[in-house]
Parts: structure tokens; C-alpha cells; sequence
């Protein structure tokens, strides 16, 4: 798989934003009424923050109406379908997480085609999964976990925020490639599994940087590995998953679609604008308050991205026969 870099998105947003602004299809009357934004889940979680972040700063500094709109449900897959069937125009779009790729590889009915009823129009941050651990487990990383006699590790039970979730691939691309017996414990969410842990229920759980990271820093839960291409700035001293378990990379990530078929020029205005607030420094301090890479990326980059997470993910499930009912 192909990991972009902050670099990278940084300069593809930055062409691809000069190149639309330079365009005579640029100017137009979009939007001549108030933009929808869906979010696909119940107010307070990470993909709500940003579509709630995104919408008030385009009203801000851009003058356009945006409103935010909940449909939670199904795994996003209520509010994504209710945006695969909106008009083509603009006015309709839909904020959207790892749940968008991960949903095909182990959902066996879905009511739209991940690839065909949507257009991506800018990929907007990140924030890895963390393997964190209840202090009395017995290793500080995930290369000494390795390092243990396997009837210490194997069984080991590792809580994820529920079935099909970015976490529970995870954590089965880590049993499949590293030959350890982990237990799978889904929870009805992550604070669920995190809240165990601590009270040392389950010794493991893979989960969100933004859910972990309070608990690490009260020093209730430790980490033993984050599941980024390279380490991270806010975390240096934790070793990636990938120094250990080569190729092991997961994250919770947030962009925005169109329904397909909506013009070009439309959806280069709404990547222009994005592009446009992700740069305020109120907003790039919103983001790192909440552990959220920026990574701006246009349609052709956003695209890439999503195809080759759709991929990945359908590659875990079908190694590790997941299938939800």
C-alpha cells in the first residue's frame, strides 16, 4: 500500500487548490442555497467534530450557509446512503471515516456501492490506532509482548469498539502476521473496551489516539505500539507496529463525497474552500488538540487512498473469514 505523507498532501492540495482557483470554471453561482453536510453518526464523536469544524469555518470565511445534519446508524452506512441517493448538485455531501472502507470488506449487504455512488472530494486528517495495555501487563512494547513465551501472550484478550471496526482488523492483521492467539473482545464502543482495560477485565485494547490518549496520560492505560507509517511527534518514544510486525498500519480518518456525478466544478469549489480552512490557525489547533493529523488531499489523491484502503481491508477480512450478519 502507498502512505502518503503530510509532504505530500500538503503539496498535491496545494496544486491542485491554485489550479482550481485559476480555473474559469471556478467561478459560478454554487452555492446559491444552504449545504448539507451528513454525518453519518450521533453528535460527539470524532467524524461530528470535524464535519461541525468544517461547516462553521466555511460559513465563516467563505459566507456560505453550511449546516451539519446527523443520520447515525448501521456503522455509517444509514447516513452514506442517504447521500448516495441525493441529488448530484453540491448540496448534499457526506463527512466520512475509516468505517467507509472498512464497511465493504465485511458487511455482506450494503445498499450502495462504496466506489460508484460517491466522488471524493479532500481527504482532511488522521489519527492512528493505538495497542495500549493495562499496566499490570506484562510488556512495556509490542516487540517484548513478541518477545514472551507464547503461552503468556497467546489468549490474551484485546477489546476493539465492536466487530468490522478499523480496530478489530487490526488487530487480526496482527494475529495473521505475527502468529500470536489473540482474543477478540468487541465492545458497543471503544470507551467501553477502554473503561475494561483499565479496570483490568481484558489486558489489550487497539483503539483511537483522541479516546486513548487521556488515559495513557493519567497513566491508567500504557502504550505499547501505534499503528502509524512512521512514529509519531506526540508520542516519539512509542516503536510503530510496522517495527515490529512489518506492514501493519491503521488509522482513523476523516474526508468528504459528493454523490457521483456531481459536477466538476462544484466539487472543486467545496476542495478549494476546505482547503482554505484547514490552514487556519484555529482550526490546525482544533485538529492537534484532538490528535488529528492534517492531511489535505484532494480528489485524485483522496481517491488513491480510498481504493487502496477499500483493498487492503477486504484482503484482512477474507485472510481472517469476517463476515457480520
Amino acid at each position: 500500500m502507498t502512505h502518503f505523507s503530510r509532504r505530500d498532501f500538503l503539496a498535491a492540495s496545494a496544486a491542485i487548490t491554485a489550479s482550481y482557483m485559476a480555473s474559469p470554471v471556478y467561478a459560478n453561482n454554487y452555492p446559491g442555497r444552504p449545504i448539507r453536510i451528513i454525518s453519518p453518526y450521533s453528535p460527539g464523536g470524532g467524524a461530528d467534530m470535524v464535519a461541525r469544524m468544517v461547516a462553521q469555518k466555511l460559513t465563516e470565511t467563505m459566507g456560505w450557509t453550511v449546516i451539519v445534519e446527523n443520520k447515525p446508524g448501521a456503522n455509517s452506512m444509514i447516513g452514506a446512503g442517504a447521500v448516495a441517493k441525493s441529488d448530484a448538485d453540491g448540496y448534499t455531501l457526506l463527512i466520512t471515516d475509516t468505517a467507509h472502507a472498512t464497511n465493504p470488506a465485511v458487511q455482506p449487504k450494503i445498499a450502495f456501492d462504496t466506489s460508484k455512488d460517491f466522488v471524493p472530494i479532500t481527504l482532511i486528517g488522521s489519527s492512528p490506532q493505538l495497542l495500549v495495555a493495562n499496566p499490570s501487563f506484562p510488556a512495556n512494547s509490542l516487540k517484548e509482548m513478541l518477545a514472551l513465551p507464547r503461552d503468556r501472550v497467546n489468549g490474551s484478550a484485546v477489546g476493539t469498539g465492536g466487530s468490522g471496526s478499523v480496530a478489530h482488523l487490526l488487530s487480526e492483521m496482527l494475529k495473521l502476521k505475527s502468529g500470536i492467539d489473540l482474543v477478540h473482545v468487541p465492545y458497543k464502543g471503544g470507551g467501553a473496551a477502554l473503561t475494561d482495560a483499565v479496570g483490568g477485565q481484558i489486558p489489550l485494547v487497539i483503539n483511537s489516539m483522541p479516546a486513548a490518549m487521556p488515559f495513557i496520560e493519567q497513566k491508567r492505560l500504557k502504550v505499547l505500539a501505534i499503528a502509524s507509517p512512521a512514529r509519531s511527534p506526540k508520542l516519539p518514544q512509542v516503536q510503530t507496529i510496522s517495527e515490529s510486525v512489518s506492514g501493519i498500519v491503521g488509522s482513523a480518518w476523516y474526508g468528504v463525497l459528493a454523490p457521483a456525478k456531481t459536477p466538476a466544478n462544484v466539487l472543486q469549489q467545496v476542495n478549494a474552500a476546505i482547503a482554505k480552512v484547514l490552514v487556519l490557525p484555529d482550526v490546525k489547533a482544533k485538529l492537534a488538540t484532538s490528535y488529528i493529523d492534517p492531511l489535505p488531499a484532494g480528489p485524485e489523491a483522496f481517491s488513491k487512498f480510498l481504493n487502496e484502503e477499500i483493498a487492503r481491508w477486504q484482503s484482512v477480512a477474507k485472510q481472517a473469514n469476517i463476515k457480520l450478519d
